[in-house]
Order: C-alpha cells, then sequence, then structure tokens
C-alpha cells in the first residue's frame, strides 16, 4: 500500500487588483461559497483585521482565520468554514 502526505490545493485569491469597495464584497462572496471544511487563502497589501472582526459579527464561530505571512507588502491569511459539530 503506497501512502501519500500530499495536501490538498488551496485557491489563492488576490484582491489587491480590485478598488477597496469592492474588496469585501468578493470576499463575503467566497465565504459564502464555501462548503464546511474548504478554504481559500486571501493576499492583501494591508492587514485584513477589520475583515475579520465583520466576519466575526455576521458569521460567529463558523469560519477559521490563519495567519499565514504579515507584510509589510504582503498579507496572506487562510478563510475556511467550520466544519459543524456532530
Amino acid at each position: 500500500m503506497c501512502q501519500t502526505n500530499e495536501q490538498p490545493t488551496v485557491a489563492e485569491i488576490d484582491v489587491r487588483s480590485l478598488i477597496p469597495a469592492q474588496r469585501h464584497a468578493k470576499i463575503f462572496q467566497l465565504v459564502g461559497e464555501l462548503a464546511a471544511g474548504d478554504s481559500f487563502v486571501l493576499i492583501n497589501d494591508h492587514d485584513p483585521k477589520p475583515l475579520y472582526y465583520q466576519l466575526e459579527a455576521e458569521h460567529p464561530n463558523e469560519f477559521s482565520w490563519t495567519y499565514l505571512e504579515k507584510g509589510p507588502a504582503v498579507w496572506r491569511v487562510e478563510i475556511g468554514k467550520q466544519s459543524k459539530a456532530a
């Protein structure tokens, strides 16, 4: 039997090319489309901490937030949808 330790591919979403007014709408759309246990990596040009607070207020305890890179020029955050507890 052959076992592999491959990690699943996680989509990277770079919002730096969007105007700031479009960024949160696009990110909320992507969060809404996530299936339980799925995630994506957000790439931004600043710390998206205000987005975290907005997500937490509107979707408490429904998502994960993991910093992968903390600037100063590029910020990468993995955002995932929590699996429901049994």
